[in-house]
């Protein structure tokens, strides 16, 4: 399989967002210039990330909106439904099994794992906090496709491993440290004080 680069993937991400956007405006048709404009990148780049995956649109016409969207959405992953594992029920935690966008994507938050016994058993959007003591237990009949790691960093890659032998193969970490995973398990770190440094580099230097 070709490898993407994940920057292309998320510049895919954002334009399905867009032609999302012109659909529900009723638009029909767009062109690479109105995405990129959107996506404060270049016509060029949008033609070059989406040649990656065959041939879309017509010259002088553009991209059909529904067919585009759907296109995406396929290269995306998004057709079917994911289910998803939060480790951690602090205030990240807490943000995210709440979030109302989640579902509407297709993934499904269906546990919540804590090793707080003032946490254990509180309900959370519907969810119980569970024990993460019982983690593989729970989780051996029907592992989630997704897990999220949102613990401190000196637990993070105990529980990954964990997660990895019950069956998880994609990883979102919170956690300040860099995981080691076999290298058919994905992994996404969300580093807050980088992306707050990119700021600050930004201002800095606009």
């Amino acid at each position: 399989m070709r490898r993407i680069a994940e920057s292309t993937v998320r510049r895919l991400s954002l334009y399905l967002r867009f032609l999302e956007e012109f659909e529900q405006q009723g638009a029909a048709t767009v062109s690479s210039a109105a995405l990129a404009q959107r996506g404060g990148t270049t016509s060029a780049q949008v033609r070059k990330d989406l040649s990656f995956f065959g041939s879309f649109g017509k010259r002088g016409l553009g991209y059909a909106v529904p067919e585009l969207a759907q296109r995406l959405r396929d290269i995306l992953g998004l057709q079917r439904a994911y289910e998803v594992a939060v480790i951690g029920a602090g205030k990240i935690g807490s943000a995210l099994v709440h979030y109302g966008g989640f579902p509407t994507r297709g993934f499904n938050v269906r546990w919540v794992f804590d090793r707080d016994p003032s946490k254990v058993g509180a309900s959370w959007n519907g969810l119980y906090v569970r024990d993460v003591a019982q983690l593989e237990k729970d989780l051996a009949a029907r592992p989630p496709e997704i897990a999220i790691l949102a613990i401190p960093g000196e637990g993070a890659q105990a529980v990954a491993e964990r997660l990895v032998r019950v069956g998880v193969r994609a990883l979102l970490n919170f956690a300040p440290v860099q995981l080691a995973v076999p290298d058919d398990v994905a992994v996404k770190n969300v580093n807050m004080a980088l992306e707050l440094e990119t700021l600050s580099y930004a201002l800095r230097n606009r």
